[in-house]
């Protein structure tokens, strides 16, 4: 198989055009039709629906394009890293995050490790819970960092994949200020995760908290983006429980305001002990230094 036809084929299942396609691939349409075909009778599988318009991929397609883009991300991942390390970059380290704690905790996170072990390059990956957990399983990264609460269930062995403690946060129910009366009478417009996701799953253990506001679901993010139900919620849609380091600044600034007790999260670090190398070593240790300070600040 040729490392082109995924390439080709991603760019089909975004485009829904061969010929859009072809002219993005800098091919002939002839060509790539060709390349798709091929690609097709390499896996033994039909992966686009070619009656329909626009083009639409098969239910094998939709299975196939997970894995092409792990396996495309993986592939230009690695490669960066082995040319920056022929520049002279020197080795970089590998770390997959839920999505709101990359743009909340971990770029400080990142100083104050830099702060202890000097210059060091970093390759950050911001996915869902689940995504996470593959990469860092089967995907070639060292470190993953998420939230944490005793009533979830957490999928890793100890031994294989033992965690720090580096900081805390909470989830908080806020909404716009100045919400109708009645929002408190009838209920609240909830606005909810996606099932499954992360972020709504410690959602509804701090909606069954007391003193927890009475709400009904008025909006379903399917992509469970913390930062895209932030902008539901200062526009007034309703209320969303999120990562309190998140909208901290919304809720300084009267953006929002918090309308429930709030549920207590740890912020964890996961580490994968099967990657045995002296960069990951040299972080963890590290940052055991920065949690062991940060337990003693509390």
């Amino acid at each position: 198989m040729d490392f082109k036809w995924l390439e080709d084929f991603l760019s089909l299942a975004e485009t829904h055009s061969f010929s859009r396609a072809a002219e993005l691939r800098g091919v002939t349409q002839s060509a790539f039709s060709r390349r798709i075909r091929a690609l097709e009778d390499w896996l033994g599988a039909e992966l686009l629906n070619r009656e329909s318009y626009p083009i639409t991929l098969t239910p094998e397609g939709k299975l196939f394009r997970e894995t092409a883009e792990e396996a495309v991300r993986m592939i230009h991942a690695r490669r960066a890293e082995f040319r920056q390390h022929a520049r002279g970059g020197g080795p970089v380290v590998s770390l997959v995050a839920l999505h709101s704690l990359t743009v909340t905790f971990l770029p400080g996170w990142l100083t104050r490790l830099r702060g202890a072990i000097g210059p060091v390059a970093s390759r950050v990956k911001p996915e869902n819970f689940d995504q996470c957990i593959t990469a860092l399983t089967e995907g070639g990264y060292d470190f993953f960092l998420t939230y944490h609460h005793p009533r979830v269930r957490f999928p890793l062995e100890p031994e294989a994949y033992p965690h720090l403690v580096i900081g805390q946060d909470s989830l908080a129910a806020v909404a716009r200020p100045g919400w109708p009366e009645d929002w408190v009478q009838d209920g609240m417009p909830l606005l909810q995760y996606s099932r499954g996701s992360f972020l709504g799953t410690l959602a509804g253990i701090a909606q069954a908290q007391p003193g927890a506001p009475k709400v009904y679901v008025a909006h379903t993010n399917e992509a469970s983006m913390a930062e895209a139900m932030k902008s539901m919620a200062v526009e007034g849609h309703g209320v969303v429980w999120l990562p309190r380091s998140l909208i901290a600044l919304d809720i300084a600034a009267g953006r929002l305001e918090v309308v429930a007790p709030e549920l207590p999260m740890e912020i964890r670090l996961y580490r994968n002990a099967t990657r045995a190398r002296t960069l990951t070593a040299r972080v963890w240790q590290a940052a055991e230094r920065l949690a062991e300070g940060y337990a003693q600040s509390e």
